[in-house]
């Protein structure tokens, strides 16, 4: 069970790490910074637990050590234990999850490690809104998507907003960066993976017919410029949601929860 300490004063150092989350020049979650991950809320702070992101410290209030206290079992991480006021004078905010974790980034995964085993695939390029990212991954999660795969541009998966919308997701989905871009979609097709590039043009077949392959490897863009051209030449075929008449285009997250679920349906 992790050590609990009691934490009244705001200004403890040992807390350092869980302070100012608001302040955009001292977010320890941002890269360039500790490059710290933070779990925020009982149920995406025991997914942590049962990640291989291990976390090295807990900052809650008693009530939700009291819900934890099975998933802490043997967890060597200190608990750090305030009120909810002491809580928002550190973080900067009013927490009303009332419980964080954080952790060290662990060394990245190569994208050929998360291909290993994997049949179906997201591979997002340009795609920058946090929680775009985070919805990601729980649709991924609910529906059998084994990675993704990030291309140019693409938003930091484990900052704090893209955790909590993932609902603690991002950090159990296996996830890497291809070595470039779009030249690193050959690692796919070298593995069998089909490529399908999804687009709103009508002349494109539908996800129900162009899904043929049996590992696929699911292509999305940003909302808005969506995929690059050089990323479509670079895939093996297209592939369209069907729309109502007067609408060309889903939210990307949507959109991916659609082509995840045409998946499942068709394997």
């Amino acid at each position: 069970m992790s050590a609990v300490f009691d934490i009244d004063d705001p200004a403890d150092p040992r807390v350092d790490d869980f302070r100012d989350l608001s302040n955009a020049d001292r977010r320890p979650d941002l890269p360039g910074g500790k490059g710290l991950v933070i779990a925020e809320g009982v149920v995406v702070v025991q997914r942590m637990l049962t990640s291989r992101f291990a976390p090295s410290a807990l900052l809650g209030t008693a009530k939700r050590h009291e819900q934890l206290a099975a998933d802490l079992a043997g967890v060597a991480a200190p608990y750090y234990r305030a009120t909810a006021e002491v809580m928002a004078a550190i973080v900067g905010f009013h927490l009303n999850r009332g419980v964080l974790a954080v952790a060290h980034r662990p060394p990245a995964l190569s994208a050929a490690e998360v291909l290993a085993d994997a049949r179906t695939v997201a591979v997002l390029e340009g795609v920058n809104d946090h929680e775009n990212i985070g919805s990601m991954f729980r649709n991924a999660a609910g529906l059998g998507v084994d990675a993704v795969l990030f291309g140019e541009r693409c938003a930091d998966p484990l900052y704090r907003r893209a955790v909590r919308v993932s609902m603690g997701h991002a950090l159990r989905v296996p996830f890497a960066e291809l070595p470039s871009w779009p030249g690193g979609l050959d690692l796919l097709r070298e593995r069998g993976f089909q490529i399908a590039a999804l687009t709103p043009d009508p002349a494109a077949p539908t996800l129900a017919t162009a899904l043929t392959g049996d590992r696929v490897a699911l292509l999305l863009g940003a909302e808005g410029p969506g995929l690059s051209e050089a990323a479509f030449a670079a895939a093996d075929t297209k592939a369209r949601i069907p729309m109502s008449a007067g609408t060309d285009s889903l939210n990307v997250a949507t959109a991916a929860a659609m082509a995840f679920y045409e998946r499942v349906r068709l394997t």
